[in-house]
Parts: C-alpha cells; sequence; structure tokens
C-alpha cells in the first residue's frame, strides 16, 4: 500500500486522516484530564476539533521530520512525502477510533470524559465505556503495527530496526512536545490552561 503512495505528493487526505488522528488523541487527553467533570459534552468536542485537527497536522510535519532523519541514519532512504503517507495512512485506525470516540460521547455525555465512573452510572453505560476504551486500545496497536510496517516497506528496514525507529521517534516527538509546550507556556503563560483541562 505504502509503495503505492511513494510518487503521490501529500494531499487533502493526508492533511484530513492527521487531523482526524489529533482530534482523537485531543479526546483521549481529554478522558484522562477527567475533562467530562468540569466541561460539557459540546465544549469538549468544540474544542478537540478545533484544537485537535490543528495539533495533529503539526505532529504529523514534526514527526515526519524526526522519522526521516531516524530513518536515514538507520540506514534507510526515503522521502518526507513518503514518511508523512505512512503517518497518515498508517493511522487509519485511528481515524476509526474518533469515530467511536464521538459515539460515545453523545451516548454517554459528559461520562465518556472521565477516568472511572461515578458509582451511580447505569450498568449499559459503564459497559459501554469499557468497550470504547478496549476498542480505542486495539485500534492504536494496529496503527502502531500499521507504521512500523510502513516505515520498514519505504525506507527498507527489517521489521526489527523499523520498530526501534518507530519507538525511538516517538521517544523524540514526546520531548519536543514537552519542550514546545514549555516555550508555549513560558510565551502565552495560561494558554495551554485553556486547550486542555486540568483535573
Amino acid at each position: 500500500m505504502f509503495r503505492e503512495l511513494a510518487a503521490r505528493p501529500v494531499g487533502i487526505a493526508d492533511y484530513l486522516l492527521a487531523g482526524a488522528q489529533g482530534v482523537g488523541n485531543i479526546l483521549a487527553l481529554y478522558r484522562t484530564q477527567g475533562a467530562g467533570a468540569h466541561s460539557s459534552v459540546e465544549e469538549i468536542l468544540v474544542r478537540a476539533f478545533a484544537y485537535g485537527a490543528v495539533a495533529g497536522v503539526a505532529s504529523m510535519y514534526l514527526m515526519a521530520i524526526i522519522y526521516g532523519r531516524l530513518g536515514a541514519r538507520a540506514g534507510g532512504k526515503s522521502t518526507t512525502n513518503q514518511v508523512i503517507h505512512v503517518l497518515a495512512y498508517g493511522g487509519l485506525p485511528m481515524v476509526a477510533s474518533l469515530a467511536i470516540w464521538v459515539l460515545t460521547a453523545l451516548l454517554a455525555g459528559e461520562a465518556a470524559f472521565v477516568e472511572t465512573p461515578r458509582p451511580d452510572t447505569e450498568a449499559f453505560l459503564v459497559l459501554l465505556l469499557h468497550v470504547q476504551f478496549i476498542t480505542y486500545v486495539l485500534l492504536l496497536i494496529w496503527s502502531v503495527v500499521l507504521q512500523v510496517m510502513g516505515f520498514s516497506e519505504i525506507q527498507g528496514l527489517a521489521t526489527r530496526r523499523a520498530f526501534a525507529v518507530w519507538v525511538l521517534g516517538q521517544i523524540i516527538g514526546f520531548l519536543v512536545s514537552l519542550f514546545l509546550a514549555l516555550i508555549i507556556d513560558l510565551l502565552f503563560p495560561g494558554l495551554l490552561i485553556h486547550l486542555i483541562p486540568q483535573k
């Protein structure tokens, strides 16, 4: 699949997929932060779609640069466009996860965005939240497998080496994101609190 995309330029599909992945990641973050305890579902979804789409596209470019350089150091050869295609299309399972997130939010309301359901939550909703979380984890694993296979294919690396590149890229990406968040917080105090609800 990724070889067929290799010659194509980055297009609208890549941006839409990256944006959808960003929205899904923001929704997962909001759940871990317990945003449902002090925000409505509408507020959470609007914030996630507004900020998540931008964050998804920005992180796609950041990770493409990181993975391009790591792949080259590991002996691979790929273009930035190829890496972007792997990140975007390898994240297709996370787009399915986004649809499940939105459906769960519409059915469960604010309970979809708390870490632990309240004791008075209906049994059906508790079951729905557990199924949604398990599905999210399985789709995340599937996405990782697709991305590792994609890196192996486009960079000509063995699967183990491609997995090592993926893991190292995630660590570097996390550290760079943390550094950027600190700079943003220094330059614009309080901005991140508006984007990411606190517990």
